[in-house]
């Protein structure tokens, strides 16, 4: 059996296939291609009117890659209606490495010193695959999602991979692709170049401020 690494993770995700478990206490992961993928088009991205009045307020600090494990265990614990989940402890340990080797980022939402939502993902050329997120306060893990986008936009990411399409997700503008489409995407992201850091170079101004200005 060949041993599951973070170099094979990566090698699996450059041909549109990526691993889930089938519960929190599995032993094992399986490989997932969809048929059709979801992906968010970062050039239609719709924020919601009343998610809109949440980013004015600015409820969140907002950080990246500041707790990246901790935001894996968040989105990996049980929660109402998610008993339980696809993160295990493969699962945790790979995207660690990853993350470790700079392929993996999180977005963090802060309120009082406590981490109270994020999400995380998988970064290869100018794509990023949105693996997980989580939420302890109401719009956490969405005000999470709306800087995930500036900062792709500002980084020059041409694809953000949902892997499959939710009602929430449908919300922001997420649609399906055919596998072939998908592919041809995939392909053209793999081969460009994206700075997941240039927006903290660019620009002192709050990533949620700004961002309240897209609709």
């Amino acid at each position: 059996m060949t041993e599951l690494t973070a170099g094979l993770l990566l090698k699996a995700y450059a041909i549109g296939v990526f691993p889930m478990a089938e519960r929190r206490d599995s032993p094992d992961v399986v490989w997932i291609e969809p048929d059709v993928r979801g992906i968010l088009p970062l050039d239609h991205f719709h924020i919601p009117r009343s998610l809109n009045k949440t980013l004015r307020k600015n409820p969140f600090e907002i950080t990246v890659d500041r707790a990246f494990e901790a935001v894996m265990q968040g989105c990996a614990e049980a929660a109402p209606g998610r008993e339980n989940t696809w993160i295990n402890d493969i699962i945790l340990r790979l995207y660690g490495e990853l993350h470790g080797m700079g392929h993996a980022h999180s977005v963090e939402c802060w309120r009082d010193g406590q981490l109270v939502g994020g999400l995380y993902g998988v970064q290869i050329g100018a794509a990023f695959f949105g693996e997980s997120m989580f939420s302890r306060m109401t719009d956490a893990s969405k005000v999470a999602l709306v800087h995930l986008v500036e900062r792709l936009r500002a980084g020059g990411f041409v694809l953000l991979d949902t892997q499959f399409i939710t009602d929430h997700l449908a919300r922001f503008g997420a649609i399906e692709l055919s596998r072939a489409a998908y592919k041809r995407m995939l392909e053209a992201a793999m081969a460009r170049q994206a700075d997941f850091y240039s927006l903290d170079a660019a620009s002192r101004d709050s990533p949620t401020q700004s961002t309240t200005q897209m609709s």
